[in-house]
This record gives C-alpha cells, structure tokens and sequence, in this order.
C-alpha cells in the first residue's frame, strides 16, 4: 500500500519541482542578463549592497529615504534581495523602516518582504539543489546550520528567526534541502520572525541614531541569553537520554 501511494505521488513531485525550477531559473536569468546589460541596473545593485553591507543603520535610512515617494518599494526589494544574497542580518532594514514609515507600517512592510524573500530562497534550494546554495552563500556556513537542523530540527527556523546574527538566507536554503514542507516552513518563518519583528519595529520608530545603538546591543545581549540557555537545555536533554 505505501509503495503504491509512493509511485502515485512521484510524477506529481517530479512536475512540481521541474516547474518551480523553471520559474526559478528564468527570473534569475533574466536578472543577471540585466546586471550585465543594464549599466544603470548594476549600478543600482552594487548601491544597494554597499549601502546594506557597509552603511550601517544610518547608511541604510538614507539610501531608502533617497527614493522618496519610492522609497516602501525600494525597501521592499532591498529587503528580498538581503535575504537571497547579502549576509547581513535583517534587523538594519527593519529599523530603518520603522525610523522612516513609523513602527505600524514599517513592521508591516518589513514582515512582508522578508516571508517574500524567506520563500525565494527556500525554492531556490529546493529547486537547484545544494550546489547552487553553496555558490551563493558558503559550504561552511551551510553545514553548520544543517548541524543545527539535524539538532533542534523545526525549532531552528523559530530560533534563528528571533536572532538577528543569524543569517537570513542561509537558514531559509538549509531549510529547503531538507524534507520539510513549504507551509511548515513557511509558518515556522512567520511565528518566528513576528514578535522579533514588532520589537524592533516598536523601539526602532521611537528612538533616535544613538539610542537605537544602545537598544540594538541590548537586544542581542538578551537574545544570546536566550540562546545560551535553549542550547544547554536541549544538550542536557540529550545527555540524560544517552544515560
């Protein structure tokens, strides 16, 4: 009886995954075809990094401000495109749309384009597969998060979701590789990144450059707290089991 639902599904999956491949790789081609062409696209690219990777809070609220009446959409795009390829985490572009639109709209705007670009990435690995992972991000920092996935299984999206060291991107593909459904994913994604995502939202619209400093070291001192002890738990979990 399984193997003969297992043969009813297959064909399904198999289509499902060569179109999801498809509508993957002719965006993306499309993208990089324009990166190269385009000599204003490119421009606008490398910008966008620089001003994610290198500004700093300060640097990211210009750049989006510098669009003006475009500025949500820009925000929106730097948003998915952090999460697909930039290494950074993606409390700075939170921050600064709270700074920018106020901390309801700027939550708002901040969730949304981070499930869009969390979704992205995760038909991105489990479309093209591991290799195409590695190139975009790194082999070490894709096992490492595999490690934490064979560990804490779905509680590394909700953990990782609520630390904003851990890279966006990385944990969204690791997540792709494995057997997990979309929805779970995707839900996992949405708990895990809501509370984080009003805080920040919160505090970051009421707060000025400098006490944004203060709040933000704050913040990750209590996350590490929080983090610390998860792990001890769960490793003196599993040592009472080897027991």
């Amino acid at each position: 009886m399984t193997q003969r639902h297992t043969d009813k599904t297959n064909p399904q999956e198999e289509r499902l995954k060569n179109s999801s491949k498809l509508a993957i790789l002719v965006p993306l081609l499309v993208l990089l075809l324009a990166y190269f062409i385009i000599p204003s696209f490119r421009n606008g690219i490398n910008n966008a990094l620089k001003a994610i990777s290198t500004g700093g809070l300060s640097g990211v609220i210009e750049y989006i401000r510098g669009y003006g009446t475009k500025a949500a959409v820009v925000s929106f795009l730097l948003m998915v495109l952090q999460s697909v390829i930039a290494p950074i985490p993606a409390v700075l572009i939170t921050l600064a749309n709270a700074a920018i639109f106020g901390w309801v709209k700027g939550a708002i705007l901040s969730w949304s384009s981070a499930m869009v670009g969390a979704a992205l990435c995760f038909f991105i690995a489990r479309s093209l597969g591991r290799d195409a992972v590695i190139k975009l991000s790194s082999k070490g920092a894709l096992e490492n998060i595999e490690d934490f996935f064979a560990r804490y299984g779905k509680h590394t999206i909700l953990l990782a979701r609520l630390l904003p060291f851990i890279s966006f991107d990385i944990v969204s593909y690791a997540a792709g590789l494995t057997s997990m459904g979309f929805w779970g994913f995707f839900l996992a994604t949405g708990l895990g990144q809501l509370p984080a995502t009003i805080v920040y939202s919160y505090t970051g619209g009421e707060l000025d450059g400098g006490a944004r400093g203060i709040f933000m070291f704050v913040i990750i001192i209590s996350i590490l707290a929080v983090l610390v002890a998860f792990i001890r738990k769960r490793y003196n979990e599993k040592h009472k089991t080897n027991l």
